[in-house]
């Protein structure tokens, strides 16, 4: 199977949320939940929904609080009641926020089918957290009784020292070798050659 490379072309990049998909845009629409709710609910982000309380985190508008009253799934953009701006006729418009920049305070539950999405993502953080506990390894404080402690391998080696390879004792010749070997001088010895016993066992022989 061919491996997917990610596109990194900016101008791909925006063709790709140009030509989104309303499935996908609800989802590129999510945002952060405040540390209370992930407490309670225990999941991190969800999309946005008209009627959710929101805190901006960043921009010009950094601070304020207040309920969603429009989302745009074509400009990626969500309107907040209270954030608005005064034209140059005097009209009020609102001021439109990008979903990343808000944190969501309190939901809007009032559609079962959210109800269900909550309820459904709950328990699959809670089994991947606990499977993340099943598989980091417990470590042993106590050193494993099959491992010799470094005093016990001193102790055994006073104990028991070890057996020298060399030996004093004289290495025995074969009598073989001795039968064939004649002294000559003391300590200087020269071997018969086979022929010469052959000889010699004839000359006794004839005796």
């Amino acid at each position: 199977m061919q491996k997917k490379i990610p596109v990194t072309k900016p101008g791909k990049q925006r063709k790709m949320l140009y030509n989104a998909p309303l499935h996908l845009r609800q989802k590129i629409m999510a945002a952060h939940l405040s540390p209370e709710l992930i407490a309670s609910k225990g999941i991190n982000s969800l999309p946005i929904r008209k009627g959710d309380t929101v805190q901006v985190i960043r921009g010009d508008n950094k601070g304020f609080e207040g309920k969603i009253s429009r989302v745009d799934l074509k400009r990626y953009r969500i309107f907040i009641e209270g954030l608005t701006r005064e034209k140059v006729d005097g009209t009020n418009i609102f001021v439109s926020v990008h979903a990343s920049k808000v944190i969501i305070k309190k939901l809007n539950l009032d559609d079962k089918w959210r109800k269900a999405i909550v309820e459904r993502k709950k328990p699959l953080k809670q089994l991947k957290n606990e499977k993340t506990v099943e598989d980091k390894p417990q470590k042993s404080t106590k050193k494993s009784s099959s491992q010799p402690s470094i005093e016990q391998k001193v102790k055994n080696s006073t104990k028991n020292p070890q057996k020298k390879t060399v030996t004093d004792k004289k290495i025995k010749k074969p009598e073989k070798d001795i039968k064939a070997t004649k002294k000559v001088e003391g300590s200087k010895t020269i071997k018969k050659t086979r022929s010469k016993r052959k000889t010699e066992s004839k000359i006794k022989e004839g005796k």
